[in-house]
């Protein structure tokens, strides 16, 4: 039996770069070995048949700069390669770029695009900026926004740069701000959420976040910036934590749910927002500051898209 899918040309000798140092080996293999199922990564590392300096090693070895890595040649099952992502979304995805360097890609990701596949999407951002930019061998996303919130989306394209932000998110560093459009009047006096988060996973494998005294610790300050009567407020969320759906739950907890949000939200109030033409969850990631590695400091604002102006727009004359 011939199969189209050429296996990798034999066996492969990497040399880990300075970079990549201190890295898990599985984890390693995961990148390198683009599109091959986890599971066969860590069969080959099971069977001994990937060797460090010559020598058998676990998944959690660390790997060091100047390390030869023996890697099997490993056959690809054709329903396993990346299906192409359609061209239309590739230029939209193309035009949603909105500051691009040697080490860094900073999207204003539109509202209704996964961040990556999974969970019966083949694709998100990650896999189309992979085919839109095959020479960036290691790219990976930053962080993630939900699937149905736009807005402001870091794409490392080196690992260097990844490292930098993921320490710079730990720590106070990265200073990310959203707009909502939420329901009710929204008191100027409330300036945080301070409510722990939990996660739960339901019997349909859908996640659900809810604020539980078990949870971890969980902090959004907001701020009003702009009211339609007492219908509507449009918030600014700035969260200093990261967690999982956090702006929507400490929403919801203040009691100002956010238009549009099915699983969070109010369906009256999101009934009456689509009304008026906005289908689509209100909620946009549109300032971030972050720390650039060579000192420097990297602000970036990105507009809200056509379908949230336009209801703002009926919003305010109704």
């Amino acid at each position: 039996m011939t199969t189209n899918t050429p296996p990798t040309s034999g066996v492969q000798l990497i040399e880990v770069a300075p970079e990549l140092a201190g890295q898990r080996i599985d984890n390693f293999l995961i990148t390198a070995l683009k599109g091959v199922p986890k599971t066969l990564v860590y069969r080959i590392l099971r069977k001994g048949e990937v060797r460090v300096n010559k020598g058998r090693v676990k998944p959690e070895y660390k790997i060091q700069a100047g390390d030869i890595v023996r890697v099997p040649p490993v056959r690809l099952p054709e329903r396993d390669a990346p299906a192409p992502v359609a061209q239309g979304l590739l230029q939209r995805l193309e035009a949603a770029i909105v500051y691009e360097d040697k080490a860094l890609i900073v999207m204003n990701k539109p509202a209704g695009i996964a961040v990556h596949g999974g969970s019966g999407l083949s694709f998100g951002v990650i896999e189309a900026l992979r085919q839109l930019r095959p020479d960036a061998k290691e790219l990976e996303l930053v962080h993630r926004l939900d699937r149905d919130t736009s807005g402001l989306l870091m794409i490392a394209k080196k690992r260097s740069m990844l490292r930098h932000l993921h320490a710079a998110l730990r720590g106070d560093g990265v200073d990310k701000r959203y707009m909502a459009l939420v329901r009710g009047h929204w008191p100027t006096a409330k300036k945080q959420v301070n409510a722990p988060l939990l996660k739960s996973n339901l019997r349909s494998g859908e996640r659900m976040v809810e604020v539980n005294d078990e949870g971890k610790e969980a902090l959004t300050l907001f701020r009003v910036l702009r009211r339609f009567g007492e219908f509507a407020t449009i918030v600014e969320a700035r969260p200093i934590t990261g967690r999982t759906h956090q702006i929507r739950v400490h929403t919801l907890h203040a009691g100002h749910m956010i238009a549009g949000d099915s699983k969070y939200g109010d369906e009256d109030f999101s009934r009456e927002i689509r009304e008026l033409g906005g289908k689509r969850l209100f909620l946009h990631a549109y300032a971030l500051t972050v720390p650039l590695p060579d000192g420097g400091e990297l602000k970036l604002e990105a507009p809200v898209d056509e379908v949230w102006a336009k209801t703002v727009e009926r919003l305010s004359a109704s």
